[in-house]
């Protein structure tokens, strides 16, 4: 979805708000492709802040659907997305800037593609961490059993590695 953006850069102190639906159905982050469960409406407020120039400030919220990255189970993770910055007529842009705003990328002519932006800022984002519940145990190491659910039978001794030269000292003297 685009929306034209004319009014608001030609035109001293104009402001406009508005409200974006997005039509984007999944957010692909690499290889990796997380279906978008639930979506807000993307509110806008541009506001002419100069001859050829406005400001924009946004805010949306998403559901995707992600894994815990301790246990693998399926999690609702919701992102509360708020962002602001400028854009400039396509007439007005000079290549030399080296303090281009980031959101100029997503102007093509007056039109802003939204959906370029609110993936931009989806990655943005991005959890560093998605657990399905804080203290997630997350799975044995051996046979892979969901540890939430309960302990497994798998020995969890760990050595101590500073004994480890110590152990292949005995080993190497093994008489068999």
């Amino acid at each position: 979805m685009f929306i034209n953006l004319t009014d608001v850069l030609t035109s001293e102190d104009e402001v406009m708000t508005t409200q974006a639906d997005v039509d984007m159905t999944e957010v692909r982050v690499g290889e990796e492709v997380f279906p978008i469960l639930k979506k807000s409406p993307v509110c806008f407020t541009f506001t002419n802040i100069g001859k050829n120039k406005a400001a924009i400030d946004g805010q949306a919220e998403i559901t995707l659907a992600m894994n815990c990255d301790r246990c693998l189970q399926p999690v609702e993770e919701k992102l509360t997305l708020r962002f602001s910055g400028e854009v400039q007529a396509p007439d007005t842009v000079s290549d030399s800037s080296e303090e281009e705003d980031e959101y100029q990328s997503f102007m093509g002519g007056y039109q802003l593609d939204v959906e370029g932006l609110l993936n931009n800022e989806i990655i943005i984002n991005w959890p560093r961490k998605v657990l399905c519940k804080p203290d997630c145990k997350g799975i044995c190491m051996q046979c892979g059993k969901d540890l939430n659910t309960g302990t497994c039978e798998c020995d969890t001794f760990v050595p101590d590695p500073r004994m480890a030269v110590i152990k292949d000292i005995f080993n190497a003297n093994k008489e068999v």
